[in-house]
């Protein structure tokens, strides 16, 4: 296998996202995608996840849905993130497999805690574990989850995980969920649990990802907006008694037209950005440009090949 090495300067870890919506979602090529991302020299490789599409929904997308086009059509197809994760890791060896983002407050954690364990012991302790609270209330509503008090949900569900993958016995009693003292054989890779990484753009996200998470899942944004927000999470995990500096930032860029970012060619100055402002892991979607999985591939090439 070989490696593109990094240019001095660029981030020093650069990430794509799988296969799994739109013109891409196919989930018989994630394998091959994987594989050959990995070769290229991608060192991580990500999911994301979409619950449904609804016809009338009542949130827009907040990457600039309008009343015409809530959501990007895009999310009309969208393959299970686990499965997903599962077939990269058959046939990865080095690049790391992150979720940006899970849902998270939609899923039980004795369900979730078995899932992200069985993954991690499968890709040999390269799990990185995202959460997020989404912005469609119809996926709370079909999953039988409601969307008030979503904030505190993910809170439990952090709580419970931590339990599931660290006591012994494994019990957890909160709002939300019971779980009784018990035999947990199946432990992860990773010590004492996978990383976990939250998303959000607003002072009560960033400061929950200072008080408990190992890092912040960005999305791309005026480097003002990014260094603001950081800091509210720098301030959190000091107030907490955290070490900022051994908090992560993952910085998401989907090129997309309308978005100032409208090609693979236009995610290079975005690198030089991340650089700039301390942050050394990147993860480029190509979703909304790539035509189909080969040209995803084409498109990822070049973009290695232009760093």
């Amino acid at each position: 296998m070989t490696t593109t090495p990094r240019p001095a300067g660029a981030p020093t870890r650069l990430g794509l996202a799988l296969p799994q919506y739109g013109a891409l979602a196919d989930p018989a090529a994630v394998a091959r995608f994987a594989a050959a991302a990995e070769d290229l020299g991608y060192s991580s490789l990500w999911v994301g996840d979409r619950i449904l599409a609804p016809h009338e929904p009542s949130d827009l997308y907040p990457g600039g849905g309008t009343p015409e086009h809530p959501y990007p059509k895009e999310f009309e197809a969208f393959a299970d993130p686990f499965t997903t994760l599962a077939a990269a890791a058959a046939v990865t060896r080095t690049a790391r497999l992150g979720m940006s983002a899970l849902t998270g407050p939609v899923y039980s954690p004795v369900l979730l805690a078995r899932a992200l364990t069985s993954l991690d012991l499968a890709s040999a302790g390269r799990l990185d574990v995202g959460f997020g609270l989404g912005w469609l209330r119809e996926e709370y509503f079909a999953t039988g989850v409601p969307w008030e008090g979503r904030g505190k949900r993910l809170e439990e569900l952090l709580d419970a995980l931590d339990a599931l993958w660290t006591g012994d016995p494994a019990e957890h009693e909160g709002p939300q969920w019971r779980i009784a003292p018990s035999t947990v054989g199946l432990r992860p890779a990773q010590e004492p649990r996978p990383p976990v990484l939250l998303g959000g753009f607003s002072p009560p996200a960033l400061a929950r990802v200072g008080r408990r998470a190992d890092g912040w899942l960005a999305g791309w944004m005026p480097r003002q907006y990014l260094a603001a927000l950081w800091s509210v999470a720098v301030d959190a995990a000091e107030q907490a008694g955290r070490d900022p500096g051994a908090l992560r930032r993952v910085l998401r860029i989907n090129p997309r037209q309308g978005t100032g970012v409208e090609t693979a060619a236009d995610v290079l100055p975005c690198l030089d950005v991340a650089r700039e402002e301390g942050i050394t892991e990147v993860l480029v979607d190509l979703h909304y440009v790539a035509k189909d999985v080969d040209h995803a591939l084409e498109l990822a090439g070049e973009l290695i090949a232009a760093m």
